[in-house]
């Protein structure tokens, strides 16, 4: 795992961070994420994350179907994941080039009022403490159904993969890499994220994928591009 520092449970983390609201974006734990950082406000919010030392910075989807138009302060969802910074680039015209490692969901507890452009709450990791144990519940999954699954949607959108690479994934590497990458909307993003286990989540990704598949088959519509 990319990461130099081990995060034994909820306790170890700070009880408020900075928020990055992004729709559909789904950071899972062990997952990787590479991020293009370019609005000041965030500039400003990579800055302080390294300064003050900790790296981390918590991915969460806005709650656009609860929030006022065009507002530039939507309401988020209660829940997010944490991710630290585990690779930074400066692209030279402004920009980082980020990736983070997720650590851990978390529950809003509330939003602070504050002084920096960027958002910051104050979380709850303690619901997720099974998320600081790697492969927890790996054995659930039903993996053939997975396979079958992606075998299926690659065939629909004429997509290839690293099947030798997707064979020797461990389940938990596997059920999380899917889910985010997946072409899923923010509500199935957040279905997935919130899902209670592994199981639960490669059970949401497998259903999200047959109604998609259903759905091209019946309407028609032509693969993914």
């Amino acid at each position: 795992m990319p990461i130099n520092i081990e995060y034994r449970g909820p306790a170890d983390l700070p009880e408020i961070i900075p928020v990055f609201p992004l729709p559909g974006a789904l950071l899972l734990p062990r997952g990787q994420m590479p991020l293009n950082i370019f609005e000041p406000r965030y500039l400003a919010m990579v800055d302080d994350s390294l300064r003050d030392g900790h790296r981390l910075i918590g991915m969460i989807q806005p709650d656009v179907a609860h929030s006022p138009k065009n507002s530039d302060k939507p309401a988020l969802f209660r829940v997010g994941c944490v991710g630290r910074i585990t690779q930074l680039a400066e692209s030279g015209d402004g920009r980082y080039i980020l990736e983070l490692t997720g650590v851990s969901r978390f529950r809003i507890v509330e939003e602070l009022e504050v002084l920096t452009a960027y958002r910051q709450c104050k979380v709850d990791f303690f619901t997720y403490v099974d998320d600081f144990t790697a492969r927890m519940g790996e054995d659930e999954v039903d993996r053939e159904a997975l396979l079958s699954v992606l075998a299926d949607f690659l065939k629909a959108n004429n997509l290839k993969v690293d099947w030798e690479g997707v064979e020797s994934a461990p389940n938990e590497a596997l059920v999380n890499a899917l889910a985010m990458m997946s072409p899923y909307g923010p509500a199935e993003k957040q279905a997935m994220l919130e899902a209670p286990d592994l199981k639960t989540r490669a059970e949401i990704l497998i259903a999200v994928t047959e109604m998609d598949l259903a759905k091209k088959r019946t309407s028609g519509d032509p693969p993914l591009q």
